[in-house]
């Protein structure tokens, strides 16, 4: 545990001006963001006696080493500042609100030639037009349901679709005229655009103007007569009805807000929001989050609309186009309190939008009783939270613990790594190497090995394989820590991350093996552990512990220990083990199947002469599989651009070794 007087700037040296300030730890890793209005009355309070500080305050300035600051000119340039470094750095104790489940948004995919909607979870995409979040997949699904039925757009999968134009028949939806059928040329891709288009705009709150159209259209076709397409269209208003009112109003004025509210205790907090547009209740999120200092609400409201807006607006800016429903940031804010930095806020939101807006406490009427209710939801969400969660926050910190305890290490291991070993009888033998950080998987830092000496000798031999994956990855971490840090050992502590040996240089992030972990673990027993403390030790790391867990009976082996450490079967540090080494295992066989496949797709076609790799992926491009393209006739391989006929002539003698080149099955074997 560092001691924050050894790097305490200097009485006087730090500015009394508004900045940004990072806490870096030993290895120049950034574990912490802030901004201030005055860095120098924010950093001392740093500073002050440990006992005063809140428990992960005291946590992050023990495990600094040393604190950085950049001056700025205003308060709305050190908010901007302070989320790209967040951002950037993703650092270890700064608040992160991440949802508390994955919320599914109704995706148009604009950027293809015939948009489909679908349920989505995941990163925004360009040119990809979004609508939600909505609480559950079945929601969106049944609101889809309704409303193809007054816009017949696509809604089936790329392969679907492609099926169907290659058979000339529609699905389902395209015989009970819930699809516009594209895949067939019922409607060309501009109609079926058109289609699309009105789907949007319904979505995006202009339903007045087109309910008017279709009742208009209702009774135009009455009067016609043609009573069976009337009867559609008062069908077609009947499904939109519904639709909209799955949407309760909760504002009469066409408000459009996003309304915060928080619970929260001394550790942590929780954070909901309605979406309010055109008074209706659009979406709402959760948030729970561990506070990293004593925060009041007002405080967590700056954390928050800072955060949050600024995703959302990157989220936006991917979509390339965006109307007062998908607008990153509403017109108004409504939040429990106001922060000290309010108008700095609100200026910065306004930027956002590029319009003003106003950020305030409901104080009466229905737009309180909206943030009541708001606040009502976040208590609920907090208690189950609790529920949930305070298990999990007090076993991992009892696993960590116990793990020390137990293989008699000098510290938590705070970083764990583990490798695993994945293989059919020596072929196409690959390694998995997974990350543990706080007893959680950190899979951005997931690297995956492809064994070159058990490979090369076709042999299925775990330990040299174990031996081989330490001897890479340590080698890389001596190679871009050790050596260059013994280089630049006369650099002090407060350089840039240019003199760094763990940060690269050009990004200022950390390089991909500049880290050790605290433990070490192996799938296997004596001997693979063995094979891992071998390796640590020719490269003359001495550091790091090294554990085997063997699956047969749990047993947890050490170098050099003729008999194992057996933990209690109901003990937490036994559970996490287990699942760092399932995770490592589960990581590998993916790899491993992913190899395989690749091997055996490609292998069929190796031998083809004339095919080189470019008109090998375009033919299993064109026919999506090697079966079908086994299937294929050779003018429908000659097809292909690129592919000749004597080309095709040899794909297909080489796909069908006992069957004819035109195409025929005689002689082919199932």
């Amino acid at each position: 545990m560092a001691d924050p007087s050894t790097y305490r700037p200097a009485s006087g040296s730090v500015p009394d001006a508004p900045g940004v300030y990072r806490f870096r730890d030993a290895h120049r890793r950034v574990i912490y963001v802030g901004k201030a209005k005055s860095l120098r009355s924010r950093l001392n309070s740093y500073f002050a006696d440990l006992s005063g500080l809140h428990p992960r305050t005291r946590q992050m300035v023990t495990t600094a080493a040393g604190v950085e600051w950049t001056v700025v000119a205003t308060e709305v340039e050190a908010l901007q500042l302070e989320y790209n470094w967040i951002k950037e750095f993703d650092p270890r104790f700064n608040v992160r609100y991440r949802d508390d489940k994955s919320y599914p948004v109704l995706a148009v995919t604009l950027n293809e030639q015939y948009p489909r909607l679908h349920v989505y979870r995941g990163p925004r995409r360009k040119g990809v037009r979004y609508f939600g979040p909505y609480s559950h997949a079945w929601a969106i699904r049944e609101t889809v349901d309704l409303l193809t039925r007054v816009f017949p757009a696509r809604v089936c999968s790329n392969g679907v679709f492609k099926r169907h134009g290659q058979i000339g028949r529609p699905c389902l939806l395209g015989y009970i005229d819930k699809c516009s059928a594209p895949c067939v040329g019922n409607v060309t891709a501009e109609e079926h655009r058109e289609i699309v288009d009105g789907f949007c705009d319904f979505l995006s709150g202009r339903t007045d103007v087109m309910m008017r159209r279709l009742e208009r259209e209702m009774q135009t076709a009455s009067e016609e007569l043609d009573f069976e397409r009337a009867a559609r269209l008062r069908d077609d208003l009947g499904a939109l009805r519904r639709a909209m009112e799955k949407q309760a109003v909760v504002l009469g004025d066409g408000t459009d807000a996003d309304v915060i509210a928080f619970a929260q205790d001394e550790l942590e907090a929780a954070v909901q929001v309605f979406h309010v547009r055109g008074g209706r209740v659009r979406g709402q999120r959760g948030w729970v989050i561990e506070k990293v200092e004593e925060t009041a609400t007002a405080g967590l409201v700056a954390q928050f609309v800072t955060q949050f807006y600024g995703e959302q607006a990157e989220l936006s800016a991917l979509s390339g186009r965006y109307d007062d429903a998908t607008q990153p940031v509403p017109r108004e804010v409504l939040v429990p309190e106001l922060p000290t930095d309010a108008d700095v806020l609100g200026d910065w939101l306004s930027g956002l939008r590029g319009s003003r807006v106003r950020l305030r406490v409901a104080q009466r009427g229905d737009k309180r009783a909206l943030a009541d209710t708001v606040a009502r939801n976040a208590a609920e969400a907090f208690t189950q939270h609790k529920l949930r969660r305070a298990g999990d926050l007090t076993a991992r910190s009892a696993a960590l613990q116990e793990i020390q305890e137990h293989l008699d290490l000098q510290t938590a291991p705070l970083r764990i790594e583990c490798i695993d070993v994945s293989h059919v009888q020596g072929s196409d033998v690959v390694a998995s190497l997974v990350v543990f950080e706080d007893g959680l998987a950190r899979k951005s830092e997931y690297r995956r090995f492809a064994i070159r000496d058990a490979a090369g000798e076709g042999r299925s031999d775990d330990v040299a394989s174990i031996a081989e994956v330490v001897r890479r990855r340590f080698a890389r971490y001596l190679s871009e820590t050790c050596s260059q840090g013994r280089a630049d050992s006369t650099e002090t502590a407060g350089d840039e991350a240019g003199g760094n040996p763990g940060i690269d240089p050009e990004t200022g992030k950390p390089r991909r093996f500049a880290y050790a972990p605290n433990l070490l673990v192996v799938d296997g027993g004596a001997p693979q552990v063995a094979a891992a403390a071998d390796g640590l030790a020719v490269l003359g790391v001495s550091d790091v512990p090294v554990v085997g867990l063997a699956k047969r009976l749990e047993e947890v082996w050490l170098p050099g220990q003729a008999d194992p450490v057996i933990l209690p079967r109901t003990s937490e540090a036994l559970y996490l083990l287990q699942r760092v080494r399932d995770e490592a295992h589960r990581f590998a066989v993916s790899y491993h199947r992913q190899q395989r496949s690749k091997r055996m797709t490609s292998s069929a076609l190796d031998d083809v002469a004339g095919l080189g790799g470019t008109r090998r992926t375009a033919l299993l491009k064109h026919f999506g599989s090697l079966r079908r393209l086994r299937q294929a006739s050779v003018a429908e391989i000659t097809a292909v651009p690129g592919v000749g006929r004597r080309t095709a002539e040899a794909v297909a003698a080489a796909l069908r070794p006992n069957g004819s080149p035109n195409g025929s099955q005689e002689g082919e074997g199932s």
